[in-house]
């Protein structure tokens, strides 16, 4: 970008954010969950919108729904889509760059019937066989990332094991050779930050070098399987690329969100266990002593604090929410994290608790057409890291405060400094 379309990106950036805090200081509670410091304990915010209603219309132009019956009601509504009514993309300025969905993040945002077939693309990716192999990635590099982390005694968990942890599967999943961690949890990072739209002109250079970064290697890796095919999902997908089922761009971008769905969701799943279950008084001894309740542990925490905390959907047509009007072509967010706390639902839900029986199944891998391809993967990967933290570090506690990301669609660690 040139200096002057820098200066008139700074601005309207500086505009929305203006705006945004001005409502948030008001109290409008969307505005709010867009804005520190309330965007860092969203808990008391849902509540506030789950009551009385479970419904609210924001001054901001985009509604909120937070109860359970409300979020899963919406998210199984044929009426609602991800893009307008018309297939447009929402938010989409007439000239510049969008400053709330900067970068394509292929089936996260389009509808039938576009997502539909991508969709059936990638779904083989996640069949039963490939999961077994999966865990057994997982398992032999969670070994080894808590030996080494063993040997230190103080560690940071996202850095040391919550991150690399999901780049490396990620790197066989894709069959990426030699693949630089570092490099690939950054490229991840960026991406999965650009859910929450353009925050500052460097963000906007950042997004615009990891994009063409990601594409180059995608790309390259293109090339490499039509020569030497194999059992990975780039392969797959190049299969479906030379005939004619999808265009490079599709690729690239289904590529680009299997890199941030995969790498997020399970870092911020595992930061998110580790920090309610040393913070629960009895439930890091109560997994040590039975780390089968690892797989109960990721429901809970799924529940209670998920790595995804939000959605949105577009009215594709005029329809009425709990006896409130919406216009077609209205936005909606559908707060995933509000229905897990919604005690119609969930009883006593601000306890945490890894042998609850969750009666009412939570939304954290959303619902409907959009629900997540990758939640076996990262339930997997998950449970193999809870389990065997517990089982090689049963002493392990928090060294630190653990420093939140500076997101409001991904919620978790940036840092959580521990001991063994």
């Amino acid at each position: 970008m040139t200096l002057r379309e820098d200066v008139a990106l700074g601005g309207r950036i500086a505009a929305m954010r203006a705006g945004g805090l001005a409502l948030a200081l008001r109290g409008d509670p969307v505005a709010r969950l867009m804005h520190k410091p309330w965007r860092h304990d969203p808990y008391p915010t849902y509540a506030t919108v789950r009551a009385p209603r479970g419904v609210v219309r924001s001054r901001t132009g985009i509604s909120a729904v937070a109860t359970h019956d409300l979020c899963e009601r919406i998210l199984r509504d044929r009426r609602f889509g991800v893009r307008l009514a018309d297939g447009r993309q929402p938010f989409a300025p007439e000239e510049g760059q969008s400053l709330l969905e900067p970068v394509d993040l292929s089936l996260l945002g389009l509808d039938a019937p576009d997502h539909t077939r991508l969709r059936r693309l990638a779904q083989p990716t996640f069949a039963p066989r490939r999961l077994e192999q999966y865990r057994d990635v997982a398992e032999t590099v969670t070994a080894d990332l808590l030996d080494r982390a063993a040997a230190r005694g103080r560690f940071d968990l996202v850095r040391d094991l919550a991150a690399p942890l999901p780049i490396t599967v990620i790197a066989r999943l894709l069959a990426i050779p030699e693949v630089d961690a570092d490099r690939f949890a950054a490229w991840g990072r960026a991406l999965g930050s650009s859910l929450d739209g353009v925050r500052s002109v460097a963000h906007a250079h950042e997004l615009a070098r990891t994009t063409s970064e990601a594409r180059s290697l995608f790309e390259s890796l293109v090339s490499r399987r039509r020569v030497e095919p194999g059992e990975d999902v780039v392969s797959q997908l190049v299969g479906a690329l030379d005939a004619g089922d999808m265009t490079i761009d599709e690729l690239v971008s289904l590529a680009q969100l299997l890199l941030v769905a995969g790498f997020e969701t399970t870092t911020n799943l595992v930061g998110n266990a580790v920090r309610a279950l040393q913070a629960t008084p009895g439930q890091w001894e109560a997994l040590v002593a039975d780390p089968g309740l690892a797989a109960g542990a990721v429901e809970e925490t799924l529940r209670y604090d998920p790595p995804v905390q939000l959605t949105a959907r577009i009215a594709h047509e005029d329809v009425e929410i709990d006896g409130m009007p919406l216009r077609r072509d209205s936005g909606v967010l559908v707060l995933l994290a509000a229905a897990g706390r919604d005690p119609e639902a969930h009883p006593d839900p601000d306890r945490f608790d890894l042998t609850r029986e969750q009666t009412t199944p939570h939304l954290a891998f959303s619902g409907g057409a959009h629900y997540c391809l990758g939640a076996a993967l990262a339930r997997l990967e998950g449970t193999v890291a809870l389990r065997m933290l517990a089982e090689r570090m049963p002493g392990l506690r928090a060294a630190g405060r653990a420093v939140p990301k500076t997101a409001t669609i991904l919620r978790g660690p940036r840092r959580f400094p521990v001991a063994a």
